[in-house]
């Protein structure tokens, strides 16, 4: 993270309470959740939202959303506040990172709510932390802005690493390596 001063808790609070209104008030903002979750065909990575507790995407894919949208806010909040986009990116929990991911892909429709909204909307993947703490910077503007971030999504980090390595043990035992990055399936083996 940046040197930077990092602004209150109840500014940031503030601030992203006024972006995210002013994002779900948008004319497109219908269009751009509908097709945020419409990407859910394509959801397939196996190490961000498998990490929730009995994931199941028809069920988590709304309120994911939903703080995936209050993530993207205070990230403006804080980019709003400094200027910086490197202190922006302030530490989101994995699942509600991936979510993010799939609303950023909406690129073209999301940068016309955010330049209607007047909003910089922050993500750089090589500059994204996904080391979250309850307690830390962000649970904290969270909590100031809408009260208790939902544990189900915002875990802290070591329980992410901790179920991580619960899943590459079960992808391990069907022949999916390194969490999905390889596998050894042969496919025209598998069709005979």
């Amino acid at each position: 993270m940046s040197q930077v001063t990092m602004p209150s808790v109840d500014a940031v609070a503030g601030a992203a309470k006024r972006i995210l209104d002013s994002i779900k008030n948008d004319e497109e903002y219908s269009a751009f959740r509908a097709a945020s979750l419409e990407y859910s065909e394509d959801w397939q990575c196996f190490t961000g939202f498998p990490v929730v507790n009995q994931w199941n995407l028809e069920s988590d894919a709304a309120p994911l959303f939903e703080e995936g949208l209050r993530a993207l806010a205070l990230k403006a909040a804080v980019f709003e506040a400094t200027g910086d986009d490197q202190a922006a990116e302030v530490a989101i929990a994995v699942p509600v990172d991936e979510m993010t991911h799939a609303m950023l892909a909406q690129a073209q429709l999301f940068a016309r709510v955010a330049a209607r909204c007047g909003v910089g909307i922050i993500h750089q993947t090589d500059q994204e932390h996904t080391d979250y703490r309850a307690g830390g910077y962000t649970s904290d503007c969270y909590r100031a802005a809408w009260g208790e971030p939902p544990v189900r999504y915002w875990l802290d980090h070591e329980e992410v690493v901790r179920r991580r390595g619960v899943l590459a043990g079960l992808y391990e035992s069907i022949g999916m390596g390194r969490s999905g990055r390889e596998h050894s399936i042969d496919f025209a083996a598998a069709a005979a």
